[in-house]
């Protein structure tokens, strides 16, 4: 018996089908096809005893629903393996990451302020279709006080306010001083719209956009200073979370455009200052972050008003 079934066993290691001669009573099937299949383990495949071929890993039994045992051999890396593929990953994580972060938070800043572009263009329009000309408010008003306190109240009437502090001063709508790229206060800002000043109506947006509207001194122009990253958050510097738009009086129709209008148009303010809502509205990014005061960037690119991004 144990003859034939080696030679039943070399036949099926090259795929021979059995002969029809061979017979086996039932009782007797399980512990005939165990056997034969131990045979068939050390004739046809004796690496998967020795393990002398090199196999990684561990060969595992299974056993099937007719009692049948199976074998499998499972495979798997070293620790080594492991270890050098994981470092590999982690030098790749670091190069890639903090790029990605910086894009993606630039992105949704860009997006922040031509978000509060629109919404306070068409927050002029809308109040000066019901009210009339913005040039018109001010000789209905008796005062300074009295002026930027009207204009604040009929634009918001149109916009989407959490709070209103008005022309009251310390009462947390938005930051107390505001700094250019250098690291100097600018006073225009602080001494105006600052949360301690009341010469400016302040206002908290429903998204959390802070945002001051006051008067430039010199021109009477109306400014509009937006702080993105809300009250008391972020660096409040110009070109990084404060940006500021301004009407131009005796303009028809209203004109509102990026940035003060003494300031706007010149690159060297962006650059220099960070007087930059102009750069964003007109170019969509913000890569004057990654350039120095002459505007050149890491790459030796030098920006410009053709030259609008530093990749």
């Amino acid at each position: 018996m144990a003859g034939n079934i080696e030679n039943k066993t070399s036949q099926l290691c090259w795929g021979v089908n059995t002969s029809s001669s061979a017979t086996f009573r039932l009782d007797d099937m399980k512990s005939n096809l165990m056997f034969l299949l131990r045979r068939i383990k050390s004739f046809c495949h004796p690496e998967l005893v020795s393990g002398s071929h090199g196999y990684i890993g561990k060969t595992l039994r299974f056993r099937n629903k007719f009692g049948m045992t199976s074998l499998k051999k499972a495979f798997a890396f070293t620790l080594a393996e492991t270890l050098i593929v994981m470092g590999i990953i982690g030098v790749v994580a670091a190069l890639t990451i903090p790029n990605l972060n910086s894009s993606t938070a630039d992105k949704e800043k860009v997006a922040k302020v031509m978000k509060a572009y629109s919404n306070i263009s068409d927050a002029i329009g809308r109040a000066e279709a019901v009210y009339g000309p913005i040039n018109d408010w001010r000789q209905l008003a008796s005062n300074d006080v009295d002026m930027f306190n009207r204009m604040g109240e009929r634009i918001t009437e149109f916009m989407k306010i959490s709070k209103t502090c008005g022309m009251n001063k310390n009462k947390g709508c938005i930051g107390k001083n505001f700094y250019d790229k250098t690291g100097n206060n600018v006073l225009i800002f602080s001494q105006i719209a600052g949360d301690s000043a009341d010469l400016g109506y302040k206002v908290i947006l429903a998204d959390g956009m802070s945002l001051a509207m006051s008067a430039v001194y010199g021109t009477g122009d109306y400014l509009f200073l937006f702080d993105i990253d809300g009250p008391n958050k972020g660096p409040s510097m110009l070109g990084k979370d404060i940006f500021s738009f301004t009407i131009v009086l005796n303009s028809s129709p209203t004109e509102l455009r990026p940035d003060p209008k003494a300031t706007s148009n010149s690159l060297s303010n962006c650059f220099q200052s960070g007087f930059c809502t102009e750069w964003i509205v007109n170019n969509g990014n913000m890569d004057y972050l990654k350039a120095d005061t002459s505007g050149k960037c890491p790459n030796g690119k030098v920006l410009s008003e053709t030259v609008t991004s530093c990749k």
